[in-house]
């Protein structure tokens, strides 16, 4: 069987839109593998907040996938396209380093050039909406319309408290099984959990490093016992 590298990305914005948690990627992946003769060799987990998903300095494990890659001569696997980037610059600076990338949505014939064109159609698209929605704002306003509801703030504020915890509770379900990895690795303290996700590049929910009590809330919510 021919060797690959998985690779699988959420964030707490990007999970929302894609509907693809990890373990969905995961199943996806390995399904296509086996229909196409690939042998996972090694899955690396990307775990990000969403701010600066396409730059590759903050993309440690999808860099470390780039490495092994090259080291076993395979391609890197992704569910979906968006698993990579929804930007056409960041899709053509990894085609640079001439490792191939094989969307299991797409087939396993999708070459370079098709990438591109997708990750074009998606930049597109986005950006498209974003200005249809920011015409349709202006439109309102010159016609005075008042924008926002200034009567219900209690409401407004108790529906952003309730998005913020349904956010962290997402965060926490997704670094779980990075956790359990690293505990299953022969991690047995907070400490020794938090230095194994800093040397792997795992970011907290703001972006920082861990510690143990960051470890300690990200169980705690997860209802996971040390």
């Amino acid at each position: 069987m021919k060797p690959a590298v998985a690779y699988v990305r959420v964030s707490t914005a990007q999970q929302c839109k894609s509907g693809l948690g990890l373990e969905a990627q995961r199943d996806a992946i390995e399904r296509f593998a086996t229909a196409n003769g690939f042998k996972i060799v090694e899955t690396y987990t990307e775990v990000e907040t969403g701010k600066g998903a396409d730059a590759l300095e903050r993309r440690p494990q999808l860099a470390a996938a780039l490495k092994t890659a090259r080291k076993v001569k395979g391609p890197i696997i992704v569910a979906k396209l968006d698993r990579l980037s929804r930007d056409v610059h960041f899709i053509s600076g990894l085609m640079t380093h001439k490792v191939p990338f094989v969307v299991a949505e797409l087939g396993a014939d999708a070459d370079p050039f098709m990438l591109h064109l997708y990750a074009a159609f998606a930049e597109r698209e986005r950006r498209l909406i974003s200005e249809r929605t920011k015409a349709a704002l202006a439109a309102k306003k010159a016609q005075g319309a008042q924008l926002g509801n200034r009567t219900n703030l209690a409401e407004v504020g108790a529906r952003g408290h309730a998005t913020m915890t349904r956010q962290a509770d997402r965060f926490a379900s997704n670094v779980r099984p990075i956790i359990e990895s690293v505990r299953a690795a022969g991690a047995t303290t907070l400490q020794e959990i938090a230095d194994a996700l800093n040397a792997r590049g795992v970011k907290t929910a703001r972006g920082g490093r861990w510690h143990p009590m960051t470890v300690r809330a990200i169980l705690q919510r997860t209802e996971v016992s040390i």
